[in-house]
């Protein structure tokens, strides 16, 4: 008996991009477009609470921002997308919309995975390089769309978490940090006998360079591999082992390199600086952010203000390095250092806000410490920080200390629809943001969701173009 057999229909695929040829995993399937509706949007830049609020999100940009002043109810316009696009509409039902947070000083190569500070500074480079995604990840759940990493990180990770490759925020790098020998980026022991020679020296998260003429190149060499600003060490430091937290570091001469490097490259440097000598010696030869500053005095807090320099604090590093919870981690030498700026760290950052310096929110946190980043929240607070401003420094004045002001740390129309929804408002209390896992519901970066704990909201997991149907 013969059997009919059903033709085989072919159909012509269309060509790939030449950039998804190269790139395969850029062929993913094209963002949602989400209208998001009954926002209560905290402005972070004058700390005003907007409600019912519509966000339209589209092309990774807050495409459309509509205020209402009555609660939508079905039937209303705003529930329905009248273009005729495929959109997805929420209903936040009141809850709270905020920019994503901005961490202004995070090391991404000193990863997890190792105990104390010693195995973890000295990771091997191609374990530690394959760390560094998952890092990326915990940093994007806990509610930080974007970073600053202050040393270590560098372009292939970058252009990596840019493409999409991996799930992270977004990434601006320095490169290494960049020490004279025998400072703060030198990790060799007293007895180490290694010889660094013509600022080619790099361990771990830094580099050593020495005089104006390594200054220069090294400067130079850190931009070339894609460094977006530049990374001194002006003072001594806490986890090097062999500098005093009262020494300074650099000349004049050689700062002034940097900052014509940096200058003449359109970007600037920020230092990591300790005493007022030592920040005053990086500010008046042209450095613009300070980060640390725990011994900072009255008199160089107002020639900060005066010069428009930005603070990044780093509280939570010293507060976790002294806890129980990793009480080996540090080595006796190193942790007498520590105890002496956790002291002062609460002072530096009441007496930089009395005089006006513009704080930005930093962390600085190392290895398996990591996992307290949203810790500084709580530390700011207990400075006597208002809650408004501490949230302006993890949005709006980071924002402007990266030169990102035009498109990150506000929710407003053309920005970038990096944002988090809350069921608590932080401008009441901001200590909600250290408790992400109970209220922080969704994480959306570029316009996409990245991070759910809401049953209502699916995260957008990576899939390649096209459905079978």
């Amino acid at each position: 008996m013969a059997t009919t057999q059903t033709p085989l229909h072919s159909t012509t695929r269309p060509p790939p991009s030449p950039a998804t040829i190269s790139k395969p995993w850029l062929a993913r399937k094209k963002a949602k477009r989400y209208r998001l509706v009954d926002c209560t949007l905290i402005d972070t830049k004058d700390g005003h609470i907007y409600p019912h609020v519509t966000l339209d999100l589209k092309d990774g940009l807050v495409h459309k921002m509509t205020k209402l002043s009555y609660l939508p109810s079905p039937g209303d316009e705003v529930l329905s997308w009248t273009h005729g696009e495929d959109i997805t509409i929420v209903n936040l039902e009141g809850k709270f919309v905020m920019p994503g947070l901005i961490d202004c000083h995070v090391h991404l190569a000193a990863t997890p995975g190792e105990e104390g500070l010693s195995a973890t500074m000295t990771q091997d480079a191609k374990t530690n390089l394959l760390r560094q995604p998952y890092l990326a990840r915990e940093i994007l759940k806990r509610g930080f769309t974007t970073i600053r990493d202050c040393g270590g990180a560098g372009l292939a990770l970058k252009e990596a978490l840019e493409e999409g490759l991996f799930p992270g925020p977004r990434l601006f790098i320095s490169g290494h940090g960049i020490s004279q020998t025998g400072g703060h980026g030198d990790m060799r022991s007293a007895k180490d006998a290694e010889y660094a020679c013509c600022g080619g020296n790099t361990r771990g998260l830094g580099r050593i360079a020495d005089g104006v003429e390594q200054c220069l190149h090294v400067a130079r060499e850190e931009l070339r591999q894609g460094a977006d600003f530049i990374k001194i060490m002006v003072s001594g430091g806490v986890v090097s082992p062999t500098d005093k937290l009262t020494n300074l570091q650099y000349t004049p001469q050689e700062i002034q390199a940097f900052t014509r490097v940096a200058s003449d490259a359109g970007t600037y440097v920020t230092a990591h600086a300790y005493t007022p000598a030592a920040i005053r010696n990086a500010v008046l030869h042209g450095v613009s952010g300070i980060e640390h500053g725990n011994l900072l005095d009255e008199d160089t807090a107002k020639l900060m203000a005066e010069r428009g320099v930005f603070l990044t604090p780093t509280l939570i590093t010293y507060e976790t390095m002294a806890s129980k919870e990793f009480p080996t981690f540090l080595p006796p030498t190193v942790a007498e250092k520590n105890l002496r700026v956790l002291s002062a760290g609460l002072k530096s950052i009441a007496i930089a806000d009395a005089a006006g310096v513009t704080l930005c929110y930093g962390t600085d946190l190392l290895g398996p410490l990591q996992v307290k980043q949203t810790g500084e929240f709580v530390l700011r607070k207990k400075a006597g920080l208002s809650n408004l401003k501490i949230l302006q420094s993890a949005t709006v004045n980071a924002a402007r200390m990266l030169r990102q002001e035009g498109v990150l740390g506000r929710l407003k129309e053309g920005f970038a629809a990096d944002l988090l929804v809350l069921n608590r408002n932080p401008l009441e209390d901001v200590e909600v943001l250290d408790r992400p896992e109970r209220h922080l519901m969704l994480v959306v970066k570029g316009g996409v969701v990245v991070e759910s704990r809401w049953s209502k909201v699916a995260r957008e997991e990576d899939a390649v173009s096209g459905e079978i149907e």
